[in-house]
């Protein structure tokens, strides 16, 4: 008589969500929507998501955020729970908002701000832009003659090993509206979007590449209900 063999199998982690708002999402809504996915997907009770919107213009301010970075308050100012200082938000930008499940995928919040990066990076490259990680600098960066300039920040908090916040894009935001505050406590360097560097593409287009590249460094995605 042969022993049993007993086996021990991994559940199979379902595809994360992958979901497009369209039109501009109020701050509070989204900080809203997100706890509340967050809690359910630590609970089991949920799929991970990945929920791309756009926001009306705001500034929010991080748990390092200091008060003398608010040069202007011209837009609402939220205080909010992710990492990080001062940002702003508004049409044209592309904020991803990533609700994973790090306990499931890999404990390991270092890897998950890496692989974020490496994200955008991939998202730049389908538009034969560069980006570059900096150290001691959050963000993705792109060389420019003799400057640098941010094209996209990273945001991000993890309660119960689920990530959310995520990270934000300039496609083509009114970069004005970054003068009002000292974009994550950085005064010198600046900010630029595809635009500003002479890539003129559609929200759209800039969704198609961003879900090419979340797959290639984080695994597929199912299409939003």
């Amino acid at each position: 008589m042969t022993d049993a063999l007993t086996l021990t199998l991994t559940p199979t982690l379902a595809r994360p969500e992958w979901r497009v708002r369209p039109g501009l999402l109020a701050y509070p809504e989204a900080v809203s929507f997100m706890e509340e996915r967050a809690e359910a997907i630590a609970a089991g009770k949920a799929d991970e998501m990945v929920w791309l919107v756009e926001h009306p213009p705001i500034y929010t301010a991080g748990t390092s955020a200091k008060e003398e970075d608010l040069l202007d308050a011209r837009f609402p100012v939220f205080k909010t729970g992710r990492g990080g200082q001062f940002t702003y938000h508004g049409p044209g930008q592309r904020v991803g908002y990533v609700m994973l499940d790090l306990k499931r995928r890999k404990p390991d919040v270092r890897k998950y701000v890496h692989d974020l990066e490496e994200w955008l990076i991939r998202t730049l490259a389908h538009f034969n832009v560069k980006g570059e990680r900096r150290e001691g600098r959050v963000g993705i960066w792109v060389v420019r003659g003799n400057r640098e300039d941010k094209i996209a920040a990273l945001g991000v908090r993890v309660r119960r090993w689920v990530t959310f916040h995520g990270v934000s894009f300039n496609v083509d935001p009114d970069l004005s509206h970054f003068t009002g505050i000292v974009p994550c406590g950085i005064t010198q360097y600046g900010v630029t979007s595809l635009a500003d560097l002479g890539i003129l593409v559609s929200m759209a287009d800039v969704d198609v590449a961003m879900k090419i590249a979340f797959e290639e460094v984080f695994g597929p995605v199912e299409p939003g209900r």
